[in-house]
C-alpha cells in the first residue's frame, strides 16, 4: 500500500467503529443542518489557536496532523460488446439501473474505491450528448434514447457508496464491428473521409485535425456537465497492427503544408498533441479530476532487459514515457497482463520499470488481468496475490486496476473474498492529485453533540476521516463519504479521544480537529 509522506505502516489498523462508508452505525448519514462551532480560518496546523480561548471567537480549536492510507483500488466496468453492462440490449431502464447498482455494490463489497466506467466505447455515448449518439449497447440501435442518463446515475450512485467514478473513453475507435449501423450524427458519417475500415473495425484517423477537435470537444463536454472524478483512456490510439494504416492522404496533407516529420514520428506527435491538449482541458475545466491512461504493458522490447513483445512506441505510436515525463497525465496504468511465471513479459521487472517513471505525485497503478482467473494453471488466486504483493512492494506504484469486474461479481474462486479480507480489509483513499501533493486544506468545522459530532461539508469535499487515539497516536477509524447534497455529516462516537478531518476532491486531507468524549 502507498503511504503519504509521514504516514506510518502501523497506523493503518482500523479500530473503534472501523466501518467503511457507514461510519459507526446506521446513523452515519448526511445531516440536514450544520451548526458551525469554530471558524476554519482560526485553525492552526498541528496545534491550538494562539492565545487560547477568545470571547468573540469561542473556544480554541486543537488540531493534529493526520494522514489516511492511500491506494487506488480500481476496476474497469466495460460496456463495449456488453462485456459487463448492460448484460443485454433488451433490458428496460429499470433493469439496466438495477444491474448497474448491483455492480457498484460489488465494487464496495470487494473493498474497491474507484470504478472506471466505459462511457464512450465507439465514438458513442452512455450519457445525454448533443455531440454523439446514444450507444447501441444500451438498446440495440445507435442513437436510440434509453430514457435515462447512465453516466449521471452512475456518478450519483457511486458517490453515495464512497466510490470514485471515472469516465473511460476510447478516443478513435468508431466501430467495434465494421458491420454495425451508425446513427446519422455518428462521426463515421459526419467525418466519413477520415473513417477507415481496419480489420474488423472502423477507425478514425488520429492525424486528422477535425477528428482530434471532435474528441477534445467530447472531453470538454463531459467534464463541464458531469461530476466525474476522473477521465481515463485505455491503450487504443492508433490501432494494433493489422496491415498498413490508411492515412496516406492526411500524411500527404501534412507534408504539403510544410511538415518535416517522418510518418512514424508524425503519428506519435498526433497522439502526443491530443494527450497534451486533454491535460490542458482538464486543468482549465476540472482541475480536481484525475486524468490517466492505461497503455500496453511493454514500452519497447528490451525495456527492461529480457522483455519481449510488441513495441508500442513503433507499432501503435504511443509514447507514455513522454506523457509521464511532461506531466500530461496524473498516472499511468500499464496493462501488465502476464503472469509472474512468464519470463518474456515478467510481471515484477515490468512493474519496477514502469514504477521508476513515477515522479512528483505522478504515479503508476498497474492494470491486472483479473478476467484470466481460472483460465489455465498460471492464473490462480495465488498468482493474483503475487501480483498484489509485487505492486505494493514496488516504489512509484500506488494501486491496481483490474480488468474487468465480472470475476468480482461472480466471486469466482472466492476472489472477492480474498481481496476484501486480505488486501482491502481496511479502507484507503486514492492518492492526491499530482497538482495537489503539496496543497493544504483548512480543518473542518466540527460541532460536538451528545453522542458524537456534526461535521460541516460541501461539494468541494470527498470524505470525512475519523481517527481514534490509541496510546500516543491517532489511528484511522472511519471513512465517511460526502455526497454533493450534504451540508453536514453526523458522526456517532464512542467515549474517547477523537480527531476529525476532511478530504477534498483533489485528495488533499486537512488537519484533524481533536474532540474529547
Amino acid at each position: 500500500m502507498w503511504y503519504p509522506r509521514g504516514m506510518k505502516p502501523w497506523a493503518v489498523m482500523v479500530i473503534g467503529c472501523g466501518l467503511w462508508l457507514a461510519g459507526c452505525g446506521d446513523d452515519d448519514a448526511p445531516g440536514e443542518d450544520a451548526a458551525i462551532a469554530a471558524d476554519a480560518s482560526d485553525e492552526v496546523d498541528g496545534g491550538e489557536r494562539d492565545g487560547g480561548d477568545d470571547p468573540d471567537l469561542g473556544p480554541a480549536v486543537e488540531t493534529v496532523a493526520v494522514a489516511w492510507p492511500r491506494e487506488l483500488r480500481g476496476v474497469w466496468l466495460a460496456t463495449v460488446f456488453n462485456i459487463n453492462w448492460p448484460s443485454s440490449q433488451r433490458l428496460d431502464a429499470a433493469a439496466q439501473q438495477a444491474e448497474l447498482t448491483e455492480l457498484l455494490d460489488v465494487a464496495v463489497a470487494t473493498g474497491l474505491n474507484t470504478v472506471f466506467f466505459q462511457v464512450r466505447p465507439e465514438a458513442d455515448a452512455f450519457y445525454a450528448s448533443e455531440l454523439e449518439p446514444w450507444s447501441r449497447y444500451l438498446g440495440g440501435t445507435q442513437g436510440e434514447d434509453p430514457g435515462w442518463d447512465p453516466l449521471s446515475f452512475a456518478v450519483r450512485e457511486a458517490h453515495a457508496r464512497g466510490l470514485e467514478l471515472h469516465a473511460w473513453m476510447n478516443p478513435y475507435r468508431a466501430k467495434g464491428s465494421a458491420s454495425s449501423t451508425a446513427a446519422p450524427n455518428h462521426i463515421s458519417r459526419t467525418l466519413s473521409e477520415y473513417a477507415y475500415p481496419y480489420g474488423s473495425t472502423v477507425w478514425m484517423d488520429p492525424g486528422a485535425e477535425p477528428v482530434q477537435d471532435h474528441t477534445l470537444a467530447v472531453v470538454r463536454d463531459v467534464l463541464e456537465r458531469y461530476d466525474v472524478d476522473g477521465l481515463h483512456f485505455d491503450d487504443y490510439f492508433y490501432p494494433y497492427p493489422d496491415g498498413p494504416f490508411p492515412d496516406d492522404a492526411t500524411y500527404a496533407a501534412y507534408t504539403a503544408g510544410g511538415g518535416t516529420l517522418d510518418r512514424d514520428d508524425w503519428r506519435r506527435d498526433n497522439v502526443n498533441r491530443l494527450v497534451r491538449a486533454i491535460h490542458g482541458i482538464v486543468q482549465e475545466v476540472r482541475p480536481d479530476v484525475r486524468f490517466g491512461i492505461s497503455p500496453f504493458g511493454i514500452y519497447r522490447p528490451g525495456m527492461p532487459e529480457g522483455i519481449r513483445g510488441l513495441d508500442q512506441y513503433a507499432s501503435i505510436f504511443a509514447d507514455p514515457v513522454l506523457w509521464m515525463a511532461e506531466g500530461w497525465v496524473d498516472y499511468l496504468a500499464p496493462q501488465l497482463y502476464w503472469p509472474t511465471t512468464q519470463t518474456a513479459q515478467a510481471y515484477e521487472p515490468l512493474a519496477e520499470w514502469w514504477g521508476a517513471l513515477a515522479h512528483d505525485g505522478h504515479l503508476v497503478m498497474p492494470g491486472n488481468y483479473l478476467s484470466k482467473l481460472g483460465t489455465d494453471s498460471d492464473w490462480t488466486l495465488d498468482e493474483l496475490r503475487a501480483q498484489m504483493d509485487i505492486t505494493r512492494a514496488t516504489p512509484g506504484t500506488a494501486g491496481n486496476i483490474f480488468f474487468q469486474i465480472e470475476p468480482f461479481a461472480e466471486n469466482l474462486q472466492g476472489v472477492r473474498d480474498v481481496f476484501r479480507d486480505e488486501y482491502y480489509a481496511t479502507p484507503a483513499l486514492t492518492p492526491p492529485l499530482a497538482t495537489a501533493v503539496d496543497a493544504t486544506l483548512a480543518a473542518p468545522s466540527v460541532t460536538p453533540t451528545d453522542d458524537g459530532a456534526l461535521v460541516a461539508v460541501d461539494a468541494s469535499l470527498r470524505a470525512v476521516t475519523v481517527y481514534r487515539e490509541d496510546g500516543d497516536a491517532f489511528v484511522p477509524s472511519t471513512l465517511a463519504p460526502v455526497v454533493t447534497a450534504a451540508t453536514a455529516i453526523t458522526l456517532p462516537l464512542e467515549p474517547g479521544r477523537w480527531a476529525v478531518a476532511v478530504v477534498d476532491r483533489r485528495g488533499v486531507e486537512s488537519p484533524a480537529v481533536v474532540l474529547d468524549r
